[in-house]
């Protein structure tokens, strides 16, 4: 008896360790620990993140004001129009200019979980053709990315849509940031935006 109560006192301590780890990063409330970069819309309505062309239609971004290393972030998208946006990982902003790398979030045909490296060497890998059926445009969808020293790998609805090595990754230094692509007429929410440390 006493053995079996240690036992459950053991993965009981595990499993909050584990839960500890995690951290929800959007509150569904407000954008505490989020920092808003151009003048492009970030908002909450109704629990959700909306981000949204501004009347100058420019690349906005809205960035965590942590940095994060080795990472497993998990994220729900739901796009409307025509959705051109990404989520950047070790990743800085200077006015709205990025410097990193974008996990990118798209319209159907335009490579959702292939990796752009922005003002530098751009595409880095884009998914086979093939694995653009597993996103749901105008309905929402569930990202899963995984940075661990220099490997990417990005999920899309349980389909693996790319994994990518490279050196230059595995130097990187940032945090996380959500895009809105220029052009105007873009518009997405997000939910559930949960990452856990590696």
């Amino acid at each position: 008896m006493r053995t079996l109560m240690i036992c459950l006192m053991l993965l009981g301590m595990t499993q909050v360790s584990f839960a500890q780890k995690k951290e929800k990063l959007f509150n569904g409330k407000n954008l505490d620990g989020w920092k808003i970069y151009g003048t492009e819309k970030w908002y909450v309505e109704d629990g959700l993140l909306v981000s949204e062309s501004g009347p100058d239609k420019g690349y906005g971004y809205l960035g965590t004001e942590k940095n994060y290393d080795d990472f497993e972030i998990t994220l729900e998208f739901k796009q409307e129009a025509n959705g051109n946006s990404g989520v950047f990982i070790r990743s800085t902003v200077d006015g709205t200019k990025v410097s990193g790398w974008q996990v990118e979030v798209a319209p159907p045909g335009s490579d959702t979980g292939g990796i752009y490296e922005s003002y530098g060497r751009g595409w880095l890998i884009k998914p086979d053709p093939e694995k653009d059926k597993a996103l749901k445009f105008g309905d929402w969808n569930k990202m899963r990315i995984v940075v661990k020293g220099d490997n990417v790998t990005s999920y899309l609805n349980g389909v693996e849509m790319v994994n990518f090595s490279d050196p230059k990754i595995g130097e990187g230094k940032g945090g996380v940031l959500l895009q809105i692509h220029d052009g105007g007429g873009i518009k997405v929410y997000w939910r559930n935006i949960v990452l856990k440390k590696l």
